[in-house]
């Protein structure tokens, strides 16, 4: 990362723009780190250039919090054909990096006993009462037997209600039956108005028992309806009004307003073959140019590095941000440890090791908490503990409260291919290297 007194460079757009205080505190009790050293930054800095120089990444935006100090770097351009610069206050499709955000609204439900863990969720969601269970996940859709029990708020909140995407099972035909309705379409996000989406989920059978098996993604979405029915308002608005104003985050939403438009980027799904930069998803008329029809959970806010930054930072400090609570230190706590039984966590193991071709190389943290990855064993660089999702727009977000670090790294290219996962991965490998505690 740049430090002030650097000069302008023809790789670094925008450099740190100055050290921010962080709040004391944090979910670990530990002694003061000291800031990284400027050729540790420096480190991780020419790292990530040369990911960009190779024309492979065309900008990205980085964030770098530790020690007292918060260090950001913008480089390249928001085009891969060249022009506006990328900034620290670009905005970015944050895709599944969107789960640990969304997460929160839920952990407010639960600290005011709106909702408790082991609430069935029918009274809310009657579309997933009385559920049947594929006898096996390769069997037809009718080959069933009934649930042997309702599905929970915590089957739910820890991604395990039966039925999610699921690399084991995406030849089967639930895998199908899922994409032919629309829940889980091409562009990742539901086009769907909320209670149709949920009307069509509703008839469908599980693939597993509930709270027997981690499958990714649709709980998420899920929750989300969940939340506006307990709340009696949409998703968005009780987001907005419980956490993201409270926090500051006044970029991140589930669309780009007009007024902002021209600081969101192409997505680009690189051709995995040739490595080709081709537009996913254009700024202006694209997927999050209005607000969608469905808030998704799983997939659907817009951010930028200070705001997720803001997020995180709370975490870390035990659900406060500048002097006002936001979660419960208990609600944080839970969202930020693993809540998976030791055979839930040892699936969830062998898929991250059985697949580790399809991720390229991510996705080994073994645990799972409420919303978010939670390293249960020491996978690469990272510290057991460390909490945070990746996202498929190119994007990751962690919080490490053995290190009291944040990290953010924000692309805007597609893991079609490998090139912004190994910018990801080249990011915290560099970056847990240069630490000095």
């Amino acid at each position: 990362m740049t430090s002030p007194e650097d000069g302008p460079s023809r790789r670094s757009v925008l450099g740190a723009l100055g050290a921010v205080p962080l709040a004391a505190g944090g979910l670990v009790a530990k002694a003061s780190t000291g800031p990284i050293p400027k050729t540790g930054l420096r480190r991780v800095r020419d790292v990530l250039a040369r990911h960009v120089e190779s024309g492979r990444i065309p900008g990205l935006v980085a964030l770098v919090s530790h020690g007292g100090e918060t260090h950001v770097e913008a480089m390249g351009t928001m085009r891969a054909e060249g022009g506006a610069p990328m900034r620290r206050d670009t905005i970015f499709r944050m895709a599944s990096t969107t789960k640990p955000v969304a997460m929160a609204p839920m952990m407010v439900l639960l600290d005011e006993c709106k909702v408790r863990l082991d609430d069935p969720v029918d009274q809310w969601l009657p579309e997933l009462a009385d559920r049947q269970v594929l006898k096996r996940p390769d069997g037809p859709l009718n080959d069933t037997v009934p649930a042997q029990r309702p599905i929970t708020v915590r089957d739910l909140m820890t991604a395990t209600f039966g039925l999610g995407i699921d690399p084991t099972v995406l030849s089967f035909p639930i895998t199908a039956a899922i994409f032919e309705r629309g829940l889980y379409p091409p562009a990742g996000l539901p086009i769907l108005g909320p209670d149709e989406w949920m009307r069509r989920l509703g008839t469908l059978p599980l693939i597993y028992q509930p709270g027997e098996h981690w499958q990714y993604n649709i709980s998420h979405d899920v929750l989300g309806v969940l939340v506006a029915r307990v709340a009696g308002k949409s998703f968005e608005t009780f987001l907005r009004e419980r956490v993201l104003d409270p926090l500051g985050m006044k970029d991140t939403g589930f669309h780009v307003p007009a007024g902002k438009i021209d600081r969101l980027p192409p997505l680009y799904a690189p051709d995995p073959k040739t490595g080709k930069l081709n537009v996913w998803d254009e700024p202006v008329g694209g997927s999050v140019s209005k607000p969608p029809v469905f808030q998704s959970g799983g997939g659907g806010l817009v951010s930028t590095v200070d705001d997720y930054h803001a997020y995180f930072r709370m975490l870390l400090n035990g659900g406060t941000h500048g002097g006002r609570r936001i979660l419960s230190r208990s609600a944080v706590e839970m969202m930020t440890t693993n809540r998976l039984t030791p055979e839930e966590t040892a699936i969830r193991t062998a898929m991250g090791k059985k697949f580790v071709h399809v991720s390229f190389g991510q996705g080994q943290h073994g645990g799972w908490g409420f919303g978010m990855a939670v390293r249960t064993y020491r996978a690469d660089y990272a510290s057991v503990g460390q909490f945070g999702w990746d996202g498929g727009a190119g994007t990751s977000t962690y919080g490490d409260p053995d290190k009291q670090l944040v990290g953010i790294l924000l692309t805007q290219v597609g893991t079609t291919n490998p090139d912004s996962t190994r910018a990801i991965l080249d990011f915290w490998s560099t970056l847990y290297q240069v630490i000095e505690d």
